[in-house]
């Protein structure tokens, strides 16, 4: 497959687009990386490299050009709904062209997606609960313990530097719109350091009011908040911002759930905290008369939290894949990979609190085993050895073109 050419779009602060652009290289591929800002030029080290400082409005026209003067075959990419990707990934289909999208994985900590055309909303994995149990069939189960420890330093490093490039030497590429809303880098990341100095408290606090409820054997659901401006947000979900989520839980739960259950708030452990969720919760729950009912959490252990609780309710998190897999009865309130009848509940969310069973076991371990084998590869983004795995791993897929189990 050396006549291969992959181009390499924005990708995460990480080598790991450099080295699945060597391995191809070393194997007689042509790669090409074009980077859009300064901080993707720092983090690309590809052989080739393409500096696009145009516009936004004139992005489609260099793509397109680039694609049909350049005999691209591929394109790999973070994510596709960045406005710049949206683009480049319409007209690379319009060809004939290979879309490859790849992110953090849906299984946590140690897998990552790579995927064809796009996730999440727009993933090609089935939703049909037949159609997963047959996938499955094909594939050997996997190994799931953790293999490998992302650094989350190395990662939290690697976002500044980004984002610091592009803001103090934006005039390299002035042009560049970032594809999603954050604030000033300066304000935020003081925000997260700010988080961060108090994480230890709130992970205690977490830990022994949870001891509380289960001494106390109250029954509670578990709400897990996501990141305002995450595409699984933004895109993914019928609500313009987090607040609408959580007003509709909030009123479900005061309408619809039994006296004697809790709900459990709990943050996002990224969450650079320029809202203050704990009052903007608090106070709703105060308006609905169901202040007493509520727990904000800020820290804990995930699976402990989830292992007694009575349901987990989500707008499109990967904790409800970590829920159906720890045998608890999940929602979604957006679009989700497993929102299947069989793993999430389809009721609705008036009916969730009282009425949800929890996911089938067979259905569950079908699905791990089948996005295992079609969509997610292991390893992970900044720690060497998770890096070296993924990489690797990646570098075969689209070397020998190897079509996923979904088509």
């Amino acid at each position: 497959m050396a006549n291969l050419h992959v181009v390499f779009l924005q990708g995460l602060p990480s080598p790991f687009f450099t080295r699945v652009a060597r391995g191809l290289t070393a194997l007689g591929c042509r790669t090409t990386g074009i980077n859009l800002c300064l901080g993707d030029q720092l983090f690309w080290r590809g052989p080739n490299t393409v500096n696009y400082r145009g516009r936004l409005a004139d992005w489609p026209l260099f793509i397109a050009n680039f694609y049909d003067n350049n005999g691209v075959t591929d394109i790999v990419l973070l994510g596709e709904q960045r406005s710049y990707h949206q683009h480049a990934i319409k007209l690379a289909q319009a060809r004939g062209i290979r879309v490859t999208v790849t992110d953090f994985g849906y299984l946590r900590p140690d897998w990552m997606a790579f995927e064809r055309d796009g996730m999440g909303g727009d993933s090609h994995f089935p939703k049909d609960p037949q159609a997963i149990l047959a996938l499955a069939a094909k594939a050997p189960k996997p190994e799931l313990a953790q293999r490998y420890i992302d650094s989350f330093w190395t990662m939290a490093w690697g976002d500044m530097l980004y984002h610091f490039a592009n803001f103090f030497y934006f005039w390299l590429f002035p042009y560049y719109r970032r594809p999603y809303k954050r604030n000033h880098p300066l304000v935020h990341y003081f925000s997260i350091g700010r988080r961060l100095l108090f994480a230890k408290r709130g992970h205690q606090h977490a830990i022994r009011r949870l001891a509380e409820l289960q001494s106390d054997g109250v029954r509670y659901f578990l709400f897990p908040l996501q990141l305002e401006n995450d595409f699984q947000i933004v895109s993914y979900s019928p609500f313009d911002s987090l607040e609408e989520a959580i007003w509709l839980v909030l009123q479900s739960f005061a309408k619809h759930a039994n006296a004697d259950t809790r709900l459990l708030v709990k943050v996002h452990p990224l969450d650079p905290g320029m809202k203050n969720w704990k009052k903007i919760i608090c106070g709703w729950a105060k308006e609905l008369g169901i202040a007493e009912r509520i727990d904000y959490f800020d820290g804990g252990n995930l699976d402990d939290i989830i292992q007694d609780s009575q349901g987990v309710v989500t707008v499109n998190s990967t904790v409800g894949i970590r829920a159906v897999q720890l045998g608890s009865p999940v929602i979604t309130l957006g679009d989700a990979i497993y929102d299947v009848d069989g793993l999430a509940f389809q009721g609705g969310i008036d009916r969730f609190w009282t009425a949800a069973p929890k996911p089938s076991s067979e259905l569950v371990d079908a699905f791990i085993t089948a996005i295992c084998h079609s969509i997610q590869i292991r390893g992970t983004f900044y720690s060497e050895s998770g890096l070296t795995a993924a990489v690797n791993a990646a570098v075969e897929l689209l070397y020998w073109h190897k079509e996923d189990m979904l088509n």
